[in-house]
C-alpha cells in the first residue's frame, strides 16, 4: 500500500505573508487522514510548520503519520524551507497519528504521547515546552521578609532591554539564526507591551527581600488563565529561594485577578527552572519541536 498526500485546496497566500495548504493523507487514493502545512508567521518563508496532523482511528499505528510527516518535509523543501517545526501534546490526544513503545517525554515524568514519539523518531528536537498549573482560591504567602511591588518607570526601561535580549539569546542557543531570533524577540515584546509598563493585562513586578530588589516578574492576566512571560532572580541573589518566591508571587497575583490556572514556557535544557516548576506542581502540556531540513 502507498501513502501519499493529495492537495485538498489551492496553495493559500495568507494576509500575514505566510503560505499554507491542507492535504488529505491517502492510502492507494483512499483518504485516511489530513495534514495542514504552512510557513512561519514570525520566522518567515524559510521555516515551515506542520500545523495539524490527524490519522483516522482505523488507520493508526500503521505508519501513516510517519509517511505523512516525511512527505510534509519534502513539500517544505520544495517551498525553499530550511527548517520545519511542530507543536505536539505531551500526552495522547484524539487524532495523534502514531503508536509504539512507551517513552518518557523531556521535562516531565509522564509517558510521552504518540505525536511526541513520532516527532522524536523523525529527528525533531524539543526547543521549548508549555507547562500549566491549576490554582486554588487562597493566594500563597511569600516567605518572611519578601514582598512584591510594581516595577517603576525607571526600572522598566533597563529591564525591557535586558529581557528582550535574553529572550533572543534563548532562541539563538537553540538553533534559530540570530537575525530571526532578534526579530522574533522584538516583535513579541512590541505586541505584548504596546504601552510599556502600562500595557493592559500585564503586571510587571519587582521582588524585594528586606529593602533589596532581588528579582523581576512579568505576568499576563488578560486571558482565561494567567501566564508568566518572564521571571528572573538577579544573578547576585540566586540560590537563595527567590525564584520560588517570584513564582509564589505570580500565583498570588493570578488568584487575585480571578484566574484559576497559570501557564508558562520553559526552554529545553534550563534544568533549574524545570526542577522548580515541577516542585511547584506544574505539568507539561505541549512541546515545541524543530528539525533542520538538509
Amino acid at each position: 500500500m502507498t501513502t501519499t498526500l493529495r492537495p485538498a485546496e489551492p496553495l493559500q497566500q495568507n494576509p500575514d505573508g505566510t503560505r499554507s495548504r491542507h492535504y488529505q493523507v491517502c492510502v492507494n487514493s483512499r483518504p485516511v487522514g489530513r495534514i495542514h502545512i504552512g510557513t512561519h508567521p514570525v520566522f518567515g518563508g524559510a521555516v515551515a510548520r506542520i500545523m495539524s496532523l490527524r490519522i483516522e482511528e482505523p488507520d493508526r499505528r500503521r505508519g501513516r503519520g510517519t509517511v505523512a510527516a516525511l512527505a510534509a518535509e519534502e513539500i517544505a523543501r520544495g517551498w525553499g524551507c530550511r527548517r520545519i517545526e511542530a507543536t505536539v501534546p505531551a500526552e495522547a490526544e484524539a487524532g495523534d497519528g502514531a503508536g509504539g513503545a512507551e517513552t518518557r517525554s523531556a521535562g516531565s515524568g509522564a509517558p510521552a504521547g504518540p505525536a511526541f514519539r513520532l516527532a522524536t523518531a523523525l529527528g525533531y528536537v524539543v526547543r521549548n515546552y508549555s507547562m500549566e498549573k491549576a490554582l486554588g482560591d487562597v493566594p500563597p504567602a511569600l516567605p518572611e521578609g519578601s514582598r512584591g511591588r510594581p516595577m517603576t518607570e525607571a526600572e522598566f526601561g533597563p529591564w525591557s532591554v535586558r529581557s528582550e535580549a535574553e529572550y533572543a539569546r534563548d532562541w539563538i542557543e537553540r538553533g534559530v539564526p540570530e537575525t530571526e531570533a532578534r526579530a522574533k524577540a522584538a516583535k513579541d515584546h512590541a505586541a505584548l507591551l504596546p504601552d510599556g509598563r502600562d500595557s493592559e493585562g500585564m503586571l510587571l513586578s519587582v521582588l524585594e527581600h528586606g529593602d533589596t530588589p532581588v528579582g523581576t516578574l512579568w505576568l499576563a492576566v488578560r486571558a482565561d488563565q494567567a501566564y508568566v512571560f518572564d521571571v528572573e532572580a538577579d544573578a547576585a541573589h540566586r540560590g537563595r529561594g527567590h525564584g520560588r518566591s517570584l513564582m509564589l508571587l505570580a500565583e498570588a497575583q493570578s488568584i487575585a485577578a480571578g484566574k484559576r490556572a497559570i501557564g508558562l514556557n520553559v526552554f529545553a535544557g534550563n534544568t533549574p527552572a524545570e526542577r522548580l516548576y515541577a516542585s511547584l506542581g506544574y505539568r507539561t502540556r505541549r512541546y515545541a519541536m524543530y528539525k533542520h531540513l538538509l
